[in-house]
């Protein structure tokens, strides 16, 4: 350890290292440490530059080592004092090794540094890369058998966080927000589905320790909520679909005009409320001549007033005591439940819903979507229902149907959910 490294001052009195084992494991890493406060210290461009410069160095495989008139043909896009500037800095921090042979080479800190790096910076930008992250290094660890209940607390904390934005993102009632979610779930569901393999994988080696197998477990129930939240974001989904307000007879709804009023600038959208408020309150009629002259007759009625003012109760009915009390109609319901259980696999959604014109096709459809969403403690047939182990999943297209009152729907399958 550097013999300049020393942590007294940020620790209390009457405390050393030595009684901190999570801040001493860390002090012990200092080299590897050390590498990573080189490449990131200092301005952006500078760090921008060091990663490259590290980069194009440790990219040759077939030939590590580097002359300086190498290193000179290679990077003459830059200036050649910035140039020394950086390699001499690389050099003295121990990321880059100028040997005898006067040849320079990445060191072992420096590529396994470089190694981290180029790992995050392989996720497209629609993926989670944290997430892509640690079950890229969890699927690293379970294979060589090195892994940590640590590195398994930041999944787990990763996926709860990401469970709660996508709750928040429901609560909000956002179109958008629930829309940008949603694919932001889409594009990890590789990762998730890759992480719930390795943890199969995990728990089936009988060596695993208890502390693990914990984490595991919460994983494993984290990962299940996560799974059922696509169903969650298309009831908020189908929920807004209902409440959408549709101009006139235009076709344009309320969020066809969010949607266009934030693809403008600001400016611009200020521009269009000129002249449209007033400076002050002003009067309007609400009401028209046919509309007053209603009201008028009604008032002006002698029987209308004889009604209103006779307050007495009508007189009273025999009731037969033999009608039945009414009851909902579930043969709908339970027949979609026969259909739903004969599913070996998976089948199209188009196959369980249409039949008997729009109106069954819709309440069938609205079934569907609550799959796994009512709590295991609730009771009745629909509860019954949404607990089998199905799911609907729906994609953002529509296919043609042309039969039952149907022109349209969304396209999608359902598909049986792995037994637990």
């Amino acid at each position: 350890m550097n013999d300049s490294f020393n942590l007294d001052d940020f620790l209390a009195a009457g405390v050393s290292l030595d009684d901190v084992p999570a801040l001493w494991s860390l002090a012990r890493a200092q080299a590897m440490v050390a590498a990573f406060i080189t490449l990131f210290r200092g301005g952006d461009e500078e760090v921008f530059i060091r990663l490259h410069m590290l980069r194009e160095i440790g990219g040759r495989a077939e030939t590590p080592r580097w002359g300086p008139d190498e290193l000179r043909r290679h990077f003459a896009y830059l200036d050649p004092i910035k140039l020394e500037t950086v390699l001499a800095r690389l050099r003295e921090n121990g990321l880059l090794v100028f040997g005898e042979d006067r040849q320079y080479q990445l060191t072992d800190a420096g590529r396994n540094a470089m190694a981290a790096v180029s790992v995050l910076l392989r996720f497209g930008e629609d993926e989670d890369a944290e997430l892509g992250f640690l079950t890229t290094q969890l699927a690293g660890m379970q294979v060589t058998g090195t892994v940590t209940p640590e590195v398994l607390q930041h999944l787990l904390a990763k996926l709860n966080a990401l469970t709660e934005s996508f709750e928040e993102a429901i609560a909000s009632g956002s179109e958008f927000r629930i829309v940008e979610a949603r694919s932001r779930l889409t594009a990890n569901v590789r990762w998730l589905e890759k992480g719930t393999d390795i943890l199969r994988s995990l728990l089936d080696v009988e060596e695993v320790t208890p502390e693990i197998a914990r984490v595991a477990h919460a994983i494993g129930l984290a990962q299940s909520k996560l799974a059922r939240v696509d169903a969650a974001f298309q009831r908020a989904l189908n929920k807004i679909e209902s409440q959408r307000v549709t101009l006139g007879e235009s076709g344009v709804s309320s969020s066809d005009v969010m949607v266009w009023l934030r693809g403008k600038p600001t400016a611009e959208i200020a521009a269009l409320a000129n002249d449209a408020l007033g400076a002050s309150p002003q009067t309007h009629f609400v009401a028209g001549g046919h509309e007053l002259l209603d009201r008028a007759e009604s008032a002006l009625s002698e029987e209308v007033q004889r009604m209103e003012a006779d307050t007495r109760l009508p007189p009273a009915q025999v009731v037969d005591q033999n009608i039945a009390p009414e009851s909902e109609d579930l043969s709908l319901l339970w027949k979609l439940t026969d259909r739903l259980i004969n599913v070996a696999e998976t089948a199209p959604a188009q196959r369980l819903v249409l039949g008997g014109g729009f109106g069954p096709a819709s309440y069938r459809l609205s079934l569907l979507a609550l799959l796994g969403g009512v709590e295991a403690q609730a009771e009745g047939p629909v509860a019954d229902l949404t607990q089998l182990p199905y799911e609907l999943v729906l994609e953002d297209r529509l296919v043609p149907v042309h039969q039952d009152e149907v022109a349209f729907m969304s396209a999608g399958n359902i598909v049986r959910r792995a037994e637990s």
